[in-house]
């Protein structure tokens, strides 16, 4: 009996050293990681609205819109040159977080996924220029389409082979963006 107890107690002991230090290292990288997490969305706004040298949270409703995650005007000093417009879709394996930029001169700017859990070699492979390239330039007033041979038409995007249900994806959620900037965005340059 008394050894059960001696075995609890270093085991308590040993659990409760391993929490501490589990917390410190917990604290300590909290802030690095937050940091690292802005400094990647600014980058990724940068890459996908270019022309912009600043940008802030924009002042819209997303409530309503589940798929809406966050709305930023890019600025040119004080005046918006378009809108970075943070997605979040649902891919083949899980959500994909896609940041789409779109210009006041109604074209989008290009995307940029941010996240995704899509299978190695098939869907992650959106990230790639080849794949994302595709969006930039693309006017806001036809919806976009996902077509598995090369592309005939100005609106359509050529699906990533063996990956269609993420070209889909990330297709919609463009699409989704720009119906939102239609929506609630266009003829904004306050």
């Amino acid at each position: 009996m008394k050894e059960n107890i001696k075995l609890g107690l270093i085991l308590l002991l040993i659990t409760a050293v391993a929490g501490l230090l589990l917390g410190g290292a917990y604290e300590i990288t909290k802030g690095p990681i937050a940091d690292k997490v802005v400094a990647d969305k600014q980058a990724a706004m940068k890459e996908i609205l270019p022309t912009a040298d600043k940008f802030d949270k924009a002042d819209v409703n997303i409530e309503d819109n589940e798929k809406i995650a966050e709305v930023n005007a890019g600025f040119i000093g004080a005046e918006i040159s378009g809108y970075a417009i943070k997605v979040v879709a649902k891919g083949y394996a899980g959500p994909v977080e896609i940041m789409v930029g779109i210009s006041t001169e109604e074209k989008v700017t290009g995307i940029k996924i941010l996240s995704h859990t899509e299978t190695p070699g098939l869907g992650a492979n959106a990230t790639k220029a080849e794949f994302s390239n595709q969006y930039s330039n693309k006017s806001i007033n036809d919806k976009l389409e996902v077509v598995k041979a090369a592309p005939s038409k100005e609106n359509q995007i050529q699906a990533i082979t063996g990956a269609t249900i993420t070209s889909n994806a990330i297709t919609l959620a463009v699409d989704d963006a720009i119906d939102f900037y239609n929506a609630s965005l266009k003829g904004d340059k306050k």
